[in-house]
């Protein structure tokens, strides 16, 4: 709830009655809120919800956990990106894997970009250990049979003289480890994977391990993609 508290004890705020919305005690979960004129109060304690929001974009590099903090100490995406705001990132990347990453305090926007409705599409650029054989890719272009379920149908391009080593691949889904699982499901280990783009968004000019803030044209494109059209936020 508004960066004050996790999800549970929000609810637990609610319904000690300690949640104050423009003077008057939030009895219901899922109260909606206009982040620029209302006021919310927690124990007598204003907190404003006219927070600067800000979009980013990282160069994910090697051997970094996609996750704001880490338990074991390792190093995450956070330790790449120097900002005052408190950001989050937009889905994951696994820590053998490149490319672009999204980080945001818009949570609206980041659960619509991550939400299977929206079908953003994240391409990849994929080196195997082998060349892909053509009815593999054939398979996995119209979808194979994971232990969490079968994936959408997939777009896939062979980069001209890598002996077929070399491979695009273009989904629209977020299951953990997606295209891992679905290569290794066929016998093939990926070497290298680097995510190109995602939601039509590159890492072009950004060095591995660099960052920069989106510019409003690619903020705007983000929330046409995802129908962003509503300026609340919710009490939960």
């Amino acid at each position: 709830m508004v960066g004050v508290a996790s999800r549970r004890a929000a609810e637990e705020m609610i319904a000690n009655g300690e949640v104050e919305l423009n003077g008057t005690v939030v009895t219901e979960l899922g109260t909606k809120v206009n982040p620029q004129t209302d006021v919310v109060k927690v124990n007598g304690q204003t907190y404003s919800l006219a927070q600067r929001l800000v979009y980013i974009i990282l160069n994910k590099p090697k051997d970094f956990i996609t996750t704001a903090s880490d338990e074991k100490g390792r190093r995450t995406v956070m330790d790449l990106v120097n900002t005052r705001e408190r950001i989050y990132p937009v889905g994951r990347l696994d820590r053998q894997t490149t490319g672009v990453l999204l980080l945001t305090n818009d949570g609206m926007l980041a659960n619509k970009l991550m939400h299977p409705s929206s079908e953003v599409v994240k391409t990849y650029h994929v080196s195997l250990d082998k060349g892909l054989d053509t009815a593999h890719a054939e398979k996995l272009a119209s979808g194979v049979y994971l232990e969490d379920g079968k994936t959408a149908p997939a777009e896939l391009e062979i980069i001209p003289g890598t002996k077929s080593r070399e491979v695009v691949i273009h989904i629209h889904e977020g299951k953990n480890r997606q295209v891992r699982r679905m290569f290794e499901s066929f016998g093939y280990e990926i070497e290298r994977l680097h995510r190109l783009a995602y939601a039509g968004l590159t890492v072009q000019g950004l060095q591995r391990g660099m960052w920069r803030h989106l510019n409003d044209k690619e903020i705007k494109q983000l929330k046409r993609l995802t129908a962003d059209e509503k300026n609340q936020t919710t009490i939960k």
